[in-house]
């Protein structure tokens, strides 16, 4: 006679992609799973949102994400949203880098902090003299063979000089993870390039036999800055990914405005959460809220695991989103965007020319932007009331772009507290969060926190708790 197998009921803490990724694949792996989602706010996606407001396409925080790390990609096929995919404009792929109140081009081929071409970076009025020759020392410079870890700063500046650091690889880097470039981490962020130094001895080099490699098998020469053709988002907006998602999960399995108070462990190893008023038993249970939340969560049941997640900072930006007549804009904006660089004093880290990158984002003869203000560098900005926070950075984009009149259309959002900070060593400390999580059988961790900050890495983070809970 056969056993009837109880289904393996599973808490989610936390709705946003990694949270629902997780849930979604739960479901995917068992579709017998019992599962509950807890989002202590009132929808579900966590920062990414699409708005529709007169003819507007606009996106409250990531707008696009990467296809070289498969995750997201993978999930939207599976959705049933591939068709639904959109690449940049092949025609505005280039990066500006704002300089003493005016945008120049990246020089062609720069990649993030290695140059894949010396003519260009040798034309660029971005470095004086003395700044091109110590960059383009960097193919003679001894490499370090070690494992080490070491800042962003400190790696850029050794290889490529100081200059070159702050005028291109600071507002590059700085733009995608709103940090301290002398604390955040290579090895966790950008690993690759400290990986080309220690097998080819130089960045330099390294290029140069990629692209060499490229030609031969007739593949397309890189782009500069972030490589815009390698992003794709979907044409209804990064919020069709959260709504297909919650329409997979089974019916009254989402629990919205039911912040978790409380996760304990009981007899027999089952979980109970408590929320509001409400206490439920789960076999399993997958953290997928913010690093400090967790450790809350966690540090009654384990104090050391709660300091370990407590010791991952986090920054804060906002993004206001601005619409305007095309002709009140003078400048071209013939690519993707413009980066700021630290040393502009400006609170603004970046601007994304969102309706040149996709040009369904605003109506015909409109133009869309977006801009990216706070971080470290400006922590206030992600607190500022709408008035001020719109005057100063109309203030700075009027002289940049040469901006007439008033926006006809402005939109804002702000994220505290969402950007971790991969300081270095955070993938020791990661490392050792993971070890003392896994002394808590039934519990794993998914989030941003961890291994990644873009959306695929969420997703995976997501799919991998998911397959971790239901060993």
């Amino acid at each position: 006679m056969s056993v009837r197998r109880v289904p393996r009921r599973v808490a989610v803490v936390g709705g946003g992609i990694a949270g629902l990724a997780a849930a979604h694949r739960l479901i995917e792996l068992d579709p017998a799973c019992q599962l509950r989602l807890f989002e202590a706010g009132p929808r579900l996606g966590g920062v990414i949102q699409t708005v529709h407001e007169q003819g507007f396409q606009i996106e409250q925080s990531a707008d696009n994400f990467i296809t070289t790390t498969p995750y997201g990609v993978e999930l939207c096929r599976r959705l049933g949203l591939g068709d639904q995919l959109v690449r940049t404009n092949p025609a505005c792929r280039q990066v500006y880098i704002v300089r003493r109140g005016r945008l120049y081009t990246l020089p062609e081929g720069f990649l993030m902090m290695a140059p894949t071409r010396l003519w260009p970076l040798a034309l660029t009025p971005l470095l004086s003299p003395w700044g091109k020759l110590r960059a383009a020392m960097e193919y003679f410079l001894p490499p370090r063979r070690d494992d080490a870890d070491e800042s962003m700063a400190a790696f850029a500046t050794r290889r490529l000089g100081r200059e070159t650091f702050e005028r291109l690889v600071e507002p590059l880097v700085g733009a995608i993870y709103a940090a301290d470039m002398e604390k955040l981490s290579v090895n966790a962020t950008l690993a690759r390039f400290r990986e080309m130094e220690r097998a080819d001895g130089s960045l330099i080099r390294a290029m140069r036999r990629q692209i060499h490699a490229r030609r031969k098998s007739h593949r397309a020469a890189p782009e500069s800055g972030a490589r815009y053709s390698l992003f794709v988002t979907l044409r209804d907006g990064l919020g069709s990914l959260i709504q297909a998602i919650a329409a997979q999960l089974p019916q009254g399995s989402v629990r919205l405005d039911a912040s978790v108070e409380r996760i304990e462990r009981i007899a027999g190893g089952a979980w109970r959460v408590q929320s509001g008023n409400t206490e439920e038993t789960f076999d399993t249970v997958i953290l997928a809220t913010s690093s400090y939340v967790s450790a809350q969560l966690l540090a009654p049941l384990d104090d050391e695991l709660g300091q370990l997640l407590g010791q991952i900072e986090h920054s804060g930006t906002a993004i206001v989103s601005l619409g305007f007549d095309r002709r009140q804009i003078a400048h071209p904006l013939a690519g993707a965007g413009a980066v700021v660089g630290r040393i502009e004093r400006s609170p603004i880290l970046a601007i994304s020319f969102s309706s040149q990158k996709y040009p369904h984002r605003a109506p015909e003869g409109k133009t869309a932007l977006r801009v990216f203000a706070g971080g470290v560098r400006a922590p206030e900005m992600a607190q500022m009331d709408d008035d001020r926070l719109v005057a100063i950075v109309l203030g700075e984009l009027r002289g940049w772009l040469g901006i007439s009149g008033e926006p006809v259309h402005v939109r804002t959002a702000r994220w505290p507290r969402t950007m971790p900070q991969y300081h270095v060593g955070h993938q020791e400390l990661v490392a050792r969060i993971e070890a003392r999580a896994a002394e808590l059988p039934g519990l794993a961790l998914a989030g941003n926190a961890y291994r990644g900050v873009g959306i695929p890495d969420c997703i995976h983070s997501g799919e991998q708790a998911a397959a971790c809970v239901m060993r």
